[in-house]
């Protein structure tokens, strides 16, 4: 990887020749690596503005980088408190004792509920920037996010071959097995309830994330099966064949039985009657089993998260 100055650039602006291992990563994540210790939030204001230029032109956050273009990163000032901070150690002990799973290519965390995947929009420490400090030297990259209020896997490759490939997988129909387990507010049918609704992002005042099922959305699609019946609810286990944002969420509301404590999709009488009797008080969907193979399906994987304590005490009390 190469650094220079750029031709007529502020003092302090330089210009980095994308390495063979960072083909076909996202500018955006580019900027991350190569800018420690920025918000998420500040690489984009950048992209946006112009200040960031790949070969010489404007490119947008998303865009694929190539292995040797010239990005050109303009200088950024972060405090020297900024660049000092690390996670609380107490929160890096507990995602540490949260690693399910660690080999030379993936690391599997059993993310809590209320940690977000990565930082930015006023939270300064997400899951990926404290596996980074728990694993400093190294390079970790999130194969892909999980809700911030849902629990369970989420994978990380410690290899830029392992990342192409699992993103690859992920890509793929049936690449990645995903199992979820959630408590359905009401009484589900048996078997096994199909749920193929398109899904659709909008953006709410502030600039929120709301989906809803729209026929201009995107193919999404769920597949929801009672294990039990508890205190008039369902405990179900849910198999995604896609990985839309909130997808779960949005289809169990389409069907009538949101998930239990969702605050944002849910019903607020039933999550209101869950935090009164029996402690209900997060989102009751968890990421529990990821089934995948890597090296072309030699390497096969069957990754387990433990449902969270607080999630097996609310089931406990359900009667």
């Amino acid at each position: 990887m190469t650094h220079s100055a750029s031709p007529g650039a502020p003092a302090g602006a330089r210009s980095v020749r994308v390495p063979e291992d960072r083909d076909g990563q996202r500018l955006d994540n580019f900027l991350l690596g190569q800018l420690k210790g920025a918000p998420r939030s500040l690489v984009y204001k950048l992209v946006r503005s112009g200040q960031v230029r790949v070969n010489g032109g404007r490119a947008k956050a998303e865009r694929k980088l190539e292995a040797g273009d010239e990005v050109r990163i303009p200088p950024v000032r972060l405090s020297e408190q900024g660049e000092k901070t690390a996670p609380p150690k107490g929160f890096m002990d507990a995602l540490d004792a949260a690693i399910v799973y660690e080999d030379e290519r993936l690391l599997a965390l059993n993310k809590p509920s209320g940690v977000a995947s990565h930082g930015g929009s006023g939270i300064s420490f997400g899951a990926i920037e404290t596996l980074r400090a728990l694993r400093p030297g190294r390079t970790l990259e999130l194969v892909h996010r999980l809700d911030r209020d849902t629990s369970g896997l989420l994978i990380v490759a410690k290899k830029r071959s392992a990342l192409t490939e699992m993103q690859a997988l992920m890509r793929e129909d049936g690449g990645i097995a995903k199992r979820y387990m959630a408590l359905l507010g009401g009484r589900m049918p048996d078997g096994v309830m199909t749920v193929d609704a398109p899904l659709h992002i909008g953006l709410r005042q502030g600039g929120e994330r709301h989906v809803q099922v729209h026929r201009d959305g995107k193919p999404s699609l769920s597949h929801f099966r009672v294990l039990e019946r508890r205190g008039g609810q369902s405990y179900c286990e849910v198999r995604i064949e896609t990985g839309r944002t909130h997808q779960i969420r949005v289809h169990a509301q389409h069907i009538g039985h949101a998930v239990a404590g969702d605050d944002k999709y849910g019903d607020p009488a039933v999550n209101k009657k869950l935090r009164e009797q029996v402690g209900l008080k997060r989102l009751f969907l968890h990421a529990s089993t990821l089934e995948f193979a890597l090296d072309g399906g030699k390497a096969p994987y069957q990754l387990n998260a433990p449902l969270a304590q607080e999630l097996i005490d609310v089931l406990d009390r359900l009667t």
